[in-house]
């Protein structure tokens, strides 16, 4: 890894990347700088075959990410933050389509593009006492990294616009009733919880899940119509894979598979 990291811990646990975002101080709100290293250790990832998932937490239990950082934008100008929202919403839709499957563990206050970084995650787990939200219409802005557009897809327009519209925030056990979050565990077992759900995933055939991944994500805007064209395609690219051969035999001759991802 060539670039140092002062906001981003970063460790490999077999084929799992876990990234810890390390501003405690301010709950890790996002600043350039943190933004940056986000980038490049997900990039680096990225580049990485070894690995087929992502956790993404938040040091301590005060917060995953409870926005951005508010200085910070106070002071930029319009051109600056045209910069800042393309970017955001750029590296978010990178994250959304990573080949890796991305897990958001939210150990704290998940609020504003904190938020934002979640959904774009493919799953989320939260911690018992953790409270979500999108706030930034109480500081004078709105969200801009993907809010309002993939919570509206996740839970519904009425849902989204009281939320969005409010800027209220919700205990962790109202998001898992509304769809936000996919199971909410305690504190003390949040890790535990989710490498045991990426480990799970990671049992299953990688090409299997990651086409079944791209028909979700590309299909769940088209017409029925041609979300089932595009997941008939992904599904024969699969199928011409060893691993759906080994699959189906392992399955057949009652052992376990041993997929090689090709």
């Amino acid at each position: 890894m060539e670039k140092s990291l002062e906001y981003i811990i970063y460790e490999k646990k077999n084929n799992i990347a876990i990234i810890k975002l390390n501003r405690p101080e301010v709950l890790n709100a996002i600043n350039q700088q943190l933004f940056s290293e986000l980038e490049y250790i997900v990039k680096v990832i990225e580049e990485d075959q070894e690995i087929r998932a992502i956790i993404l937490t938040g040091m301590g239990d005060k917060a995953f990410v409870a926005g951005g950082d508010i200085a910070m934008m106070k002071e930029m100008t319009l051109m600056e933050g045209e910069k800042f929202v393309y970017a955001g919403q750029a590296f978010l839709n990178r994250l959304e389509n990573s080949r890796k499957i991305v897990i958001a563990a939210l150990n704290g206050f998940t609020l504003g593009g904190g938020l934002e970084i979640a959904l774009a995650c493919d799953l989320r787990i939260a911690a018992e006492h953790v409270q979500l939200g999108l706030p930034e219409v109480t500081v004078g802005v709105y969200p801009g990294w993907g809010g309002t557009q993939r919570l509206a897809r996740l839970v519904g327009v009425g849902i989204a616009k009281q939320l969005v519209f409010t800027g209220d925030r919700i205990p962790a056990s109202e998001a898992k009733q509304l769809g936000i979050v996919n199971k909410v565990v305690p504190k003390d077992q949040l890790m535990e919880e989710s490498l045991a759900l990426a480990e799970r995933i990671l049992k299953n055939s990688p090409i299997a899940v990651m086409q079944a991944k791209k028909a979700i994500n590309h299909g769940v805007d088209l017409a029925l119509e041609k979300a089932l064209t595009l997941e008939a395609e992904a599904w024969l690219v699969n199928f011409a894979t060893e691993d759906r051969v080994e699959g189906l035999r392992a399955f057949l001759d009652r052992e376990k598979p041993n997929y090689k991802g090709r």
